[in-house]
Order: C-alpha cells, then structure tokens, then sequence
C-alpha cells in the first residue's frame, strides 16, 4: 500500500509538470526484498523458509521530449544530451532543458521563474537600449545584432541519474561522482522541448495504482474482521 501510495503521488507530480518544457518523467519500480524467516516446523520442513516484502525505488528517465515550434527568439531547445545553467536565488547552480526565457528589467537572460541564465563568463548581460532582436547560434553565442553578449553554458554528465531534482525541470549535481563536463549538443533557437511524460499513459498508470491499494487495502479489512471474529469467538480466557 505505501508503494502504491508512493507511485500516485508521483503520477501526480507528472501529471502537474507534463506542460513544463524539458521536464523528465520520475518512474517507479518494484523489487522483492527479503523482509525475514518463517521458522522451521514439521517433520517435512528442514530449514526456514524466507518472506520477501516490495520495495518501490523511483528514478528519473532522461528520454529526450519533443522538440516544437515556438517562433519566439528567447526560446531554445538542445539537441542531445546537454543541460544548461542557470543560477538559483541563493547562489546554487541548477541544470535544465527548460529554454523558455525572457529579458528582465536590467537586460539579463533570465528563466521564467527569474533565475540568471548563466554564460562561460558569468550571467548573460543585454543592452536594453539596442533595439537589434536577439540571436542563439546553434553553439549557444548570444548576439545582439553584431554584438556578441556572451555564450551559453553547455555542460553534460556521465551519470546523468545522479542528479538531484528540486523542482520542475531543474536539477543539482550533488554527487561528485557526476561532474559536469563540457557538451558537444546544440542549441535550436524558436523551439523548445517538451516534457517527456505522456498525459494518457500517466493517467492509465493511475488507474492501476488506485485499483491495486484498494485491493491491497480490502484484503488488510478482510483479515481484520477474520481476527476480531475470531476473537469474540473464542472470548476472553479465564484468568
């Protein structure tokens, strides 16, 4: 039941980023532990026989999402394995795929949410007064008509599941056995990725993992009501 109660939660959480650009779907998988020993007995029993219990583990699937037409020169989807930084509020360096941008009040790159979009050089910085549109080349250099700003940081990781996610599309390399190295993917500015998680066979996933806890749940209340018949059954033993 907590494995089942665990997989809805995350459905759930799919379910609420699926229109988040870049996002990857959690997955849950299920494996028999050994919980313990069932004594010996009987003249036909040598040994203890083992229990097993499940064990549901969730991981991230990193399958790239599609890649779709937006028109809007902020926007911008990689093509490969290839994450790109930005800077959270307290300093924290954060991965994503999620391109969609914007320009703030002060002419930085910045990611819906506000983070800093970060460059090889430190955050990208635009001229406000330059009316030229912005330009991402396909190796992540940012123009402004023939002034070049800076170029988006491109890294990647070996172990991509070591990543810890904190929200959405973003993710922190915690482990240091997941460095972030340089990336060979490209950029497609006017596009973005999409999440990877598919809206119908999250919502038929639900379905099974509410029918099993209801099941699971059921038998627990037919074992109940058998002890507690047996108990006023038998009655309360003579002291």
């Amino acid at each position: 039941m907590n494995a089942n109660s665990r997989w809805q939660e995350m459905i759930s959480e799919n379910l609420a980023s699926s229109s988040v650009p870049g996002y990857k779907k959690q997955e849950l998988t299920m494996a028999a532990v050994q919980a313990g020993l069932i004594p010996a007995s009987g003249l036909s029993s040598t040994s203890a026989q083992h229990f097993s219990m499940p064990k549901a583990t969730t991981s991230t699937s990193f399958a790239p999402g599609d890649i779709q037409f937006t028109g809007n020169k902020n926007d911008v989807a990689i093509e490969g394995k290839g994450f790109l930084q930005v800077e959270l509020p307290d300093g924290t360096v954060a991965n994503t795929r999620d391109g969609e941008f914007q320009v703030n009040d002060r002419g930085q790159l910045v990611t819906k949410e506000g983070y800093s979009v970060m460059g090889e050089s430190g955050s990208i910085q635009l001229d406000l007064k330059n009316p030229a549109p912005l330009s991402i080349s396909a190796n992540g250099d940012v123009s402004q008509g023939a002034d070049v700003k800076g170029k988006l940081k491109l890294v990647e990781f070996d172990k991509p599941e070591l990543l810890t996610q904190v929200s959405g599309g973003y993710f922190i390399a915690k482990d240091p056995k997941s460095p972030a190295l340089p990336s060979t993917s490209t950029l497609r500015q006017g596009y973005l990725e999409s999440s990877n998680t598919s809206v119908v066979r999250e919502m038929a996933n639900m379905m099974t993992a509410m029918r099993g806890f209801e099941a699971n749940q059921h038998v627990i209340q037919i074992q109940d009501d058998r002890m507690g018949k047996v108990i006023s059954d038998l009655g309360t033993p003579a002291s």
